[in-house]
């Protein structure tokens, strides 16, 4: 036989941001998406460490700045997301970037 495509323990619980720029900001109506395995509806969300949601959805509309992360009962907890409220900011694409990749800036207030 052969071994499966991914091993039990490489899922992860994943936190997704749209716009998908950094750092995220207050201002830009920023969404939030926690992706992991188990039931949906059953999303725990974490606002600055404390536990703040604990049946939710699996969108969140971010209206006060913080550190968010999320939690799946298949996958556990995901990477902290810090959205900010800066008045001015210059972001990059929220992808890996590696040297030589052109890259678009941008500086908003």
């Amino acid at each position: 036989g052969c071994c499966p495509l991914s091993p039990a323990g490489a899922q992860t619980t994943q936190l997704l941001v749209e716009p998908p720029w950094t750092p995220p900001v207050l201002w830009d109506r920023v969404t939030l998406t926690c992706q992991g395995s188990g039931t949906a509806g059953a999303t725990a969300w974490y606002k600055d460490g404390q536990r703040w949601w604990q049946k939710g959805p699996d969108h969140l509309t971010v209206t006060e700045s913080g550190t968010y992360k999320c939690e799946r009962p298949g996958t556990g907890l995901s990477p902290a997301v810090r959205i900010f409220n800066e008045r001015l900011v210059l972001q990059v694409p929220a992808r890996a970037l590696l040297e030589g990749d052109t890259v678009t800036l941008r500086c908003r207030g």
